[in-house]
């Protein structure tokens, strides 16, 4: 059945730039069923680290234990990773290169990681290195015969070997260059009762050829992916299946709020033709979460999919459960989002398949909204503010399972542990509490899921691997997410590989850990309209916020029949100036203007008053 009004948003929309202190005692609130079963869950967080200590690290784990962003050549692979993305020629890429990564000791490194890719990687760097060393130093090092054969071959084979490392690198973060490969690889792992969620890499579509070539490149996959699921048909197949995950923002240029009413009108049909193949499949398509900008648009889409009864049927009459959105932690809005996307299912009758994760752009939306001087962040300033957000949102999902079925995305083994001892609490009170998975991205977590594997023996939580698809060119913007997100050494990756680090340290109450906070919110970050210290930052009107957009477009009714007229503010002759319309100084604070007539003594006096 089909509903005209939409769900309200209210509470959704209140949390968007709420203050932080404020939103945080909420979430510890709402987070209490986390904090009550955490004894059982720091004694499982504790047996998952030893376990994953115990095993070799490999793939992303061990190259950011290598090269994370507390070290000189982490800073410098990411910065070059990112830059590459833009170099508009071969001359300029040999500069950049050099710039940043020309002055550093490669060698230094090389044998120092038990894994093979990371030696790979770099030793193609040490070669780049060597041969951007100053003539006099050419000593340190590889063998002066190898150092003067690279120096005759020249600045080609320097960028060669950059980015055959950054080729390695990206290997491991992506899973295939296509989906056909992409599933050839993911065979071995589907043989241990793993599935996947394939992300065909691209975002933020420039053109709409960018877009048309996305959609090609999603269809395609749709319908690869249909012939896997059918190995896997019957009962709870899209458990079983791989499925996709769609960004919104690669489907089409205009996705944001200045273009919402054409973003909307040509986005729900595309997207739910897409949709269509995953439910003939059955299997599962999800919504990727994007920036907070972009969430209010992303929510209009989807109420409009999930309200549409023909795209949740299926040939044979039964109800597809596939259909999902991605909701991220580090929002203050995340928990009244779940509690949105429950009352969504409940209304249609949906069963919806709901990926929680802590998020991935939260240093854009810092800058973002100091650049836009925002009242306020979109996300919390503090790293214990987002993990007790993840663990009020698990919590609110699992009191909607009968309408949602949560997939938990995580490589914190506290979180993970902490997720089994909701659900367990969950099973005890209501049947369906236990219909849930976990998600990892692909070449992560990987030693921390297998002891969890070994430990659960036959009674194995779901594991489902976020499996990125593309070429070399889509995975830049991918990877420098990644190594901003888990590459400081304050990361749960690092410091479970640190076994200096103990235990204890990292299986501590992050309810109790933020509730002794004070203040709650992160002292070195400043809010927006104090980034420049004693000079007060221009405040800028944020059109994501549909209140502040309605309160706007009132303005701009009230003024929509005011003449207004330039005019000089002195005469030529020195005589006093004729009439003319200015926006009056006085009203200027709150942004109304207002047509008056005006001397130079009262635009003096004016002016004087709003310095005052």
């Amino acid at each position: 059945m089909a509903h005209n009004q939409p769900i309200d948003r209210t509470a959704l929309r209140a949390a968007y730039r709420m203050e932080e202190n404020a939103c945080s005692s909420e979430r510890l609130a709402e987070a209490a069923p986390a904090s009550a079963v955490h004894g059982d869950a720091a004694e499982l967080a504790a047996k998952l680290i030893e376990g994953a200590r115990k095993r070799k690290a490999s793939g992303i784990d061990a190259f950011l234990q290598q090269f994370g962003l507390d070290t000189e050549e982490g800073i410098a692979l990411m910065c070059l990773a990112e830059a590459l993305l833009r170099v508009p020629d071969a001359a300029t890429a040999d500069l950049l290169i050099k710039d940043k990564i020309g002055e550093i000791d490669w060698g230094e490194h090389l044998g120092e990681s038990s894994s093979t890719f990371v030696n790979a990687a770099t030793f193609s760097l040490m070669l780049t290195g060597e041969v951007l060393d100053q003539p006099e130093e050419h000593q340190r090092g590889m063998g002066a015969t190898l150092k003067r054969t690279m120096g005759r071959l020249g600045e080609p084979v320097i960028r060669k070997a950059t980015l055959q490392a950054m080729r390695i690198l990206g290997g491991q973060f992506v899973f295939g260059r296509d989906i056909d490969e992409a599933l050839k690889r993911a065979a071995p792992e589907r043989k241990q009762g793993l599935t996947h969620s394939f992300d065909m890499l691209g975002e933020a579509a420039m053109t709409y050829d960018d877009a048309a070539r996305y959609a090609a490149s999603y269809r395609g996959a749709l319908k690869r992916l249909a012939k896997e699921a059918q190995a896997n048909a019957g009962e709870d197949s899209v458990a079983r299946s791989p499925g996709i995950s769609v960004k919104l923002s690669a489907l089409h240029p205009k996705y944001d709020d200045l273009h919402a009413e054409q973003a909307v009108r040509d986005l729900v049909p595309l997207v739910r033709e897409l949709a269509e193949l995953a439910r003939d499949a059955d299997i599962h398509f999800t919504v990727d979460a994007e920036e907070a900008e972009r969430l209010e648009l992303s929510l209009d889409i989807i109420e409009a999919l999930v309200g549409d009864d023909s795209l949740f049927t299926r040939k044979d009459g039964s109800q597809w459960r596939g259909f999902g959105m991605a909701l991220q932690a580090y929002q203050k809005r995340a928990v009244p989002l779940c509690d949105w996307a429950g009352k969504l299912a409940r209304r249609n009758g949906r069963m919806l398949f709901v990926r929680l994760v802590k998020g991935a752009y939260w240093d854009s939306e810092i800058k973002v909204s100091q650049v836009g001087g925002y009242v306020d962040y979109p996300v919390f300033t503090r790293k214990r503010g987002t993990d007790v957000s993840y663990l009020a949102c698990a919590s609110r999902l699992f009191a909607h399972s009968d309408v949602i079925r949560p997939a938990f995305a995580t490589h914190n083994a506290y979180t993970i542990a902490a997720v089994k001892c909701l659900a367990a609490s969950a099973s005890s009170s209501e049947a369906v509490g236990h219909k849930y998975e976990f998600q990892r991205l692909h070449g992560m977590g990987e030693e921390v899921y297998e002891t969890l594997a070994e430990l659960e023996g036959h009674t194995r939580t779901p594991v489902r691997i976020y499996a990125p698809v593309g070429g070399h060119k889509e995975l830049l913007a991918y990877l420098v997410r990644r190594l901003l997100e888990n590459g400081a050494n304050t990361s749960f990756v690092n410091r479970m590989a640190d076994s200096e680090i103990p235990v204890s340290e990292m299986t501590g109450d992050p309810v109790a850990e933020l509730a002794a906070m004070e203040p709650r919110r992160n002292p070195a970050i400043p809010l927006p309209a104090h980034i420049f210290g004693e000079r007060v930052n221009s405040a800028g009107i944020d059109i994501s916020d549909p209140s502040l957009r309605t309160m706007w477009a009132m303005r701009q009714a009230e003024m929509a029949d005011v003449q207004w007229e330039a005019a000089p503010t002195y005469a030529a002759d020195g005589a006093e100036p004729k009439a003319h319309s200015i926006i009056s100084p006085q009203n200027a604070a709150d942004q109304v203007g207002t047509c008056y007539y005006a001397s130079a003594a009262d635009i003096a006096e004016g002016a004087a008053r709003a310095a005052a």
